[in-house]
């Protein structure tokens, strides 16, 4: 199979106006904001629309600029909605519901398909993520 390097704008505009019409997309995120659970350039994510958003999912969002990540819901009120990248360690990006393209439904690594789960116990051990990740970036980077 032949690789294409499309623009962000490009690819995710297409990606979010398939979304809207109910079906599935599969994208491959770079970056490691979201280490351990997707390496970016490895693994892909498959997104899809859903009715309603929830602490723990990871989410595409569109953020002014225009800037698109794939982070971690962590904190909901009302319509306003707060994330952070599993693998940061500061910094939250906050957008609305309807800055919300997709949700990931599945996340693809190799031949095998993993579920995104919510991320709860990943959440609670963020004030020893810095140690966590540097084991990690040592052993499997």
């Amino acid at each position: 199979m032949d690789k294409r390097v499309v623009a962000n704008e490009i690819l995710l505009e297409d990606a979010a106006a398939l979304m809207e019409e109910g079906r599935e997309v599969t994208i491959r995120p770079l970056g490691s904001s979201m280490l351990p659970f997707i390496r970016g350039g490895k693994d892909s994510v498959r997104l899809k629309k859903m009715p309603a958003v929830a602490v723990g999912d990871m989410l595409l969002v569109r953020l002014p600029g225009p800037r698109y990540v794939l982070h971690r819901l962590i904190g909901k009120e009302g319509d306003r909605l707060t994330l952070m990248g599993d693998g940061n360690l500061a910094g939250v990006e906050r957008c609305t519901v309807a800055d919300v393209l997709g949700t990931v439904t599945a996340i693809e690594r190799g031949s095998r398909v993993v579920k995104p789960g919510n991320g709860l116990w990943w959440r609670r051990l963020r004030p020893l993520r810095r140690y966590i990740l540097g084991i990690y970036r040592r052993l499997f980077l």
